[in-house]
């Protein structure tokens, strides 16, 4: 297994990113491909850990760094960095495709099978990908924020799309939900939101409790079967994994 970090620039911006490119190097073959999106918190080893995962499962991941510096940050550093990007679909999307474009330059990745996934803000991300119209075959957010400026962007939407969202997170409620429902029947999407009874945010993070705020937790069953649900889709996406 390789792992390997991996500094980066995005167009327009002189910020020094720097992601974590994950693949099995014991075959030289062509593998579906899949981007990594972290939590808003930055590029921490939860975001790592599942590049790493996926590696092992025979696809080439890069967990991408839409923060700078690839580390995580701390919690007043991370809301000056979010709340700009939170209403500028432009930036998000430029900083997802700048990170695709690099997975997709890795001699191993097939172009032609591709995902993007997301955690908290980074599902945020891997949907506004989505919204942009690039071709990917799947996305999958994980208690992922719903909402979107631009809405109507949905129409562009051609991957099969997955959102796994807790009951009991604060942070998308069920208004929330019921927009997204709404924005994906408008845009005609192949779309599917699998809901955790009892989940706050942040289910499938070990260190959740790091955060010490009300609605951020581990959920060990919501973790586990929500791993499931992407992997019974990339199933149904992707062709089977040679090796």
């Amino acid at each position: 297994m390789r792992s390997e970090s991996i500094e980066y620039a995005v167009p327009g911006d002189d910020t020094v990113y720097i992601g974590h490119l994950a693949s099995d190097d014991s075959h030289d073959t062509l593998r579906p491909a899949v981007l990594v999106c972290h939590e808003g918190s930055g590029l921490s080893t939860h975001a790592k850990n599942v590049a790493d995962r996926l590696a092992s499962l025979g696809y080439v991941a890069f967990a991408l760094d839409y923060h700078g510096g690839g580390v995580a940050l701390q919690r007043d550093e991370m809301m000056a960095r979010l709340v700009p990007l939170m209403n500028d679909p432009d930036t998000i999307r430029l900083r997802a495709r700048t990170a695709l474009d690099l997975l997709l330059a890795q001699p191993v990745a097939d172009p032609t099978q591709v995902a993007a996934i997301g955690y908290c803000f980074g599902g945020t991300m891997a949907l506004e990908l989505a919204r942009s119209g690039v071709d990917i075959a799947a996305v999958v957010g994980f208690h992922s924020g719903l909402a979107t400026a631009r809405p109507e962007d949905a129409a562009n939407i051609t991957a099969k799309v997955l959102v796994l969202i807790g009951t009991e997170d604060p942070l998308i409620p069920p208004q929330q939900r019921s927009a997204f429902e709404a924005e994906m029947r408008a845009g005609g999407v192949d779309w599917r939101m699998n809901l955790y009874g009892g989940a706050a945010h942040s289910f499938t993070n070990t260190q959740a409790a790091d955060a010490a705020m009300a609605g951020i937790e581990y959920d060990e069953r919501a973790d586990r079967r929500s791993w499931r649900a992407m992997r019974d889709l990339f199933d149904e996406v992707f062709a089977p994994i040679a090796r």
